[in-house]
């Protein structure tokens, strides 16, 4: 049997490849304006990771604990403290922290482009397509799937194209150590490029230096998991937070449901207006589903994808997954491999790059941009008024004492509209942020039922000579006592 043959340089592959490496430049780059803008560093956990980096206390404050996540603490984290420990400013390595952290997307793609040694650089497009249609569903939570996701492109470019060699094997060794400590996910991803390259058979040199490596980033991240055990106040947090990641929760989430059923809608209508021999069906299509979401947002919509943004990390790593399973196909398709002897798969590049086909999958990548933008954008407003809203009532004159000290106060006074964009156990560290260090009350939940630091840490880091005002840590002291010994 015998298929088309399917031109490289053909106009609609050229275009889709065009586009989504114009959208993955692009959300990288707005990735790095809007969380610098919006500090969106400061969301969430970022309250408490920003904290530790103005006083130089990551480690000690919890990395100590997830010490299989290093190289996220020296990528995002560490540069920070440095920041802080040369300027003498901690707004500084707040600023340097989130600049590290929203950078990493541009960074990725630009190692990306330099490690796809394939023709027209198909790694490079997947992970621009990948950093457009996937980062944005946690842009603002700093969970280091972030950075595995950035580190996990340029290792799978690098291990399926770049040419054998003794640098090339150290680099990719570091690679792929990088991204097993990461995050866990990343230990999945680094067994998918050994999959993908051994698809090309087990003897292939290529296979054998992505098996070595791998294995290599086991045997550390093993070593790291048994000699820097957390400590027992986190240890059965993480094992919670393990036995979450594939909750269902996560897949019922108004987000998600809102784009399954954006690309439900946009597919069912593409098939019919194709079956009615429509001229540019999928055109009309996306403007039609197009112009019903602009009516749910304006008149139905009430959703607001915040606490989410911590969970879809799973999603993140699913559809990295997905993505790099498509990539790594279409190449080795096109191989005299395993995938380039099995009939159906001949079939695959030829079919994706197929005029509907193309047009088809650039009305669904432009619709979930539209969700992406739109989402992004409530989420980013919604944050900026939190975060004035904390800063209100940290500078003010209004305490609960009934919480156990004279300068608390209870968030439960701030709106419950933008109560959602709360993460109970970081609101006393976003209270000290948001008034440049220098607080009058600490904002704290009432019913939070997780503390970050112990008293014993916490009365050391206000011990120490940092740039952080003494009483601001003292302020943290008390609090962190009251509720851990």
């Amino acid at each position: 049997m015998r298929f088309p043959a399917a031109r490289d340089d053909d106009a609609s592959a050229r275009l889709l490849r065009r586009i989504f490496v114009v959208a993955g430049v692009v959300a990288s780059a707005l990735f790095i304006i809007v969380g610098l803008a919006f500090d969106l560093q400061t969301y969430g956990d970022g309250s408490i990771f920003s904290y530790a980096v103005a006083t130089r206390e990551v480690w000690a404050f919890h990395w100590h604990n997830i010490a299989t996540r290093a190289a996220t603490y020296a990528l995002t984290l560490a540069p920070g403290e440095i920041a802080v420990a040369l300027t003498g400013s901690p707004q500084a390595g707040v600023f340097v922290y989130g600049l590290c952290l929203f950078a990493a997307p541009a960074l990725s793609l630009a190692a990306t482009y330099a490690l796809d040694r394939a023709p027209h650089r198909p790694y490079f497009v997947f992970a621009c397509a990948s950093t457009a249609l996937l980062c944005p569903l946690v842009l603002g939570f700093p969970t280091e799937m972030w950075i595995a996701h950035a580190l996990f492109w340029p290792a799978f470019a690098c291990a399926m194209t770049f040419p054998i060699s003794r640098a090339s094997s150290v680099l990719l060794a570091a690679l792929t150590t990088a991204l097993a400590l990461a995050h866990e996910g990343g230990l999945v991803l680094a067994f998918g490029i050994v999959i993908a390259s051994a698809l090309r058979g087990f003897r292939d040199a290529r296979c054998l230096r992505a098996l070595a490596c791998t294995a290599l980033a086991v045997v550390v991240w093993l070593v790291v998991n048994r000699f820097a055990q957390p400590d027992s106040y986190f240890g059965e947090v993480r094992l919670r937070a393990a036995s979450e990641f594939f909750e269902s929760r996560i897949f019922a989430s108004p987000l998600l449901t809102l784009l399954l059923a954006t690309l439900a809608a946009y597919a069912l209508l593409c098939a019919v207006l194709s079956r009615l021999a429509v001229r540019r069906a999928a055109l009309i299509a996306a403007t039609l589903v197009g112009a019903g979401l602009a009516v749910w947002w304006s008149a139905f919509d009430h959703a607001l994808h915040t606490d989410n943004r911590y969970y879809f990390r799973t999603i993140l790593l699913l559809g990295t997954c997905g993505l790099a399973a498509v990539c790594g196909l279409m190449q080795l398709a096109q191989e005299k491999s395993i995938v380039g002897r099995f009939v159906p798969l001949r079939a695959l590049p030829a079919m994706l790059r197929t005029e509907g086909i193309v047009r088809f999958a650039l009305g669904a990548a432009a619709l979930i941009m539209l969700v992406h933008v739109v989402e992004t954008a409530k989420f980013v407003r919604g944050f900026s008024a939190y975060r004035t809203a904390v800063r209100a009532l940290a500078s003010g004159e209004t305490a609960d004492p009934a919480l156990g000290a004279p300068f608390l106060v209870s968030s439960k006074r701030i709106d419950n509209d933008l109560g959602r964009l709360s993460w109970f156990s970081t609101t006393p560290y976003l209270s000290v942020l948001v008034t440049g260090f220098a607080p009058r009350r600490l904002v704290v939940d009432p019913a939070g039922n997780y503390f970050w630091l112990s008293c014993a840490t916490a009365s050391e880091a206000a011990r120490e000579q940092r740039v952080v005002p003494q009483e601001t840590r003292e302020m943290i002291r008390v609090y962190s006592c009251l509720h851990r010994n």
